[in-house]
């Protein structure tokens, strides 16, 4: 050191202790109770006003993910198609060759009072998932674009374009445990565009209530609006239930203009419980009932209806890998949803599915193995054609096994 910095180094000593001695002697000597007082109070002001500014300015954050996928099929179907007869897959529905799946960009802002999101997907699934809102045939759909308010922080409104509240999956791959999506999944809906509203009793019991468009789409194809809801209860620590529901009249006007009496109705439970930090249960059962037209495609002149459930089971073996398990039954005998067999009359079907889960690069990397098989029943007689394809281009099969892995980047 040398003697300038150790002179330097000497002064500011003795100026910090010579300060440090005046001030409590300036304090006595003018009795200044107040003004001490005064200066704390304007410190804490600034604190609060610090602390206010950042609440205003809010946060930005930005997230997403991409997924693919290769699926291998044991019956070998000539399309190299996984769907069957009609729809008994959901986006990952090709065979023997590697596909993208979804790509999602996701941007919101939060403070304090708000949040505004808006959630962008692109790729094959994009279009599956949103076939009423597509920007683009083949590229970018609106996942979600909402805002919500809090008036209090028990009560808040969103107003905008959300994902559904219906069902215990949901159509961001990381999210769920299975990469491959049940038949109540399937069969939707998948998100709304209106106005909800939440009120938290307590952090045990909340409920919202809202109005919505049509189903699956950011119009609405007549002047009716449907009523949703959902009722959250947390009876026990680590168990929650949400007890969901919807209806609205998706009935195309006639050629005069006028409304169709008609309804789409579901009701529809979703429970989890984490029975300890490494096994979690859950259940997800849905009832839904149709009459008249749906959105222009027809539909019964009397009330039919469809439902079934799931059971899950997720275990984490270890911090990198874990397995989930899933079975459903799910019942379309009335053929009111899009799950028909190859005659075009409704059928229903056991599933079974097996997902291994390998986390990479602290979480950020997903890879998932997964074993499933769908089980139909044998339609009767030689000459008919079964729910899924051979290598020859035949329906012959009744059930489908497949085997494939995921592929995914969370950031």
């Amino acid at each position: 050191m040398n003697l300038i910095t150790l002179q330097n180094k000497i002064m500011r000593n003795l100026y910090c202790t010579v300060l440090s001695l005046m001030v409590p002697v300036c304090g006595i000597a003018g009795n200044n109770t107040d003004d001490k007082k005064e200066s704390k109070e304007t410190a804490l002001v600034s604190v609060t006003e610090v602390k206010e500014n950042e609440e205003v300015k809010g946060v930005f954050s930005f997230s997403g993910y991409l997924d693919s996928y290769y699926s291998a099929n044991f019956n070998k179907p000539k399309s190299r198609s996984n769907t069957g007869a009609s729809n008994a897959r959901v986006f990952d529905i090709k065979s023997g060759e590697f596909q993208l799946g979804l790509a999602q960009a996701k941007v919101a802002y939060t403070n304090s009072k708000s949040e505004a999101v808006v959630d962008l997907t692109f790729g094959p699934n994009a279009n599956m998932g949103n076939y009423g809102n597509a920007i683009f045939s083949t590229a970018l759909a609106i996942k979600q674009a909402y805002f919500t308010y809090n008036f209090t922080n028990k009560f808040s409104m969103t107003a905008g374009q959300f994902g559904t509240h219906i069902g215990y999956e949901v159509i961001d791959a990381p999210a769920n445990f299975n990469y491959s999506l049940s038949n109540l999944f399937n069969n939707g809906p998948f998100y709304h565009t209106g106005l909800k509203a939440t009120y938290a009793f307590s952090d045990k019991v909340s409920l919202m209530a809202g109005v919505v468009n049509n189903v699956d789409g950011m119009g609405d194809n007549n002047r009716k609006k449907g009523i949703i809801s959902q009722l959250f209860i947390a009876p026990v620590a680590d168990w929650n239930v949400y007890l969901n529901f919807m209806h609205s009249n998706e009935a195309n006007p006639d050629s005069l203009g006028n409304e169709p009496s008609a309804f789409y109705r579901v009701i529809d439970l979703t429970t989890s419980y984490q029975v300890s930090e490494k096994l979690l249960l859950g259940v997800n059962a849905a009832f839904g009932g149709q009459k008249g037209d749906y959105q222009g495609s027809g539909g019964p002149s009397d009330t039919e209806t469809w439902g079934g459930f799931a059971l899950y089971s997720n275990l984490a073996i270890t911090d990198q890998f874990g397995l989930g398990a899933r079975y459903e039954y799910f019942n379309n005998d009335s053929g009111v949803r899009g799950l028909v067999n190859s005659q075009g009359a409704g059928t229903h079907v056991n599933s079974y599915t097996l997902t291994g889960n390998i986390a990479l690069a602290d979480g950020h990397i997903l890879i998932k193995p997964e074993f499933r098989l769908d089980a139909y029943p044998k339609l009767s007689g030689a000459s008919e054609a079964q729910q899924f394809e051979d290598s020859k281009g035949d329906f012959t099969k009744n059930s489908q096994t497949t085997f494939g892995m995921a592929f995914i980047y969370q950031f």
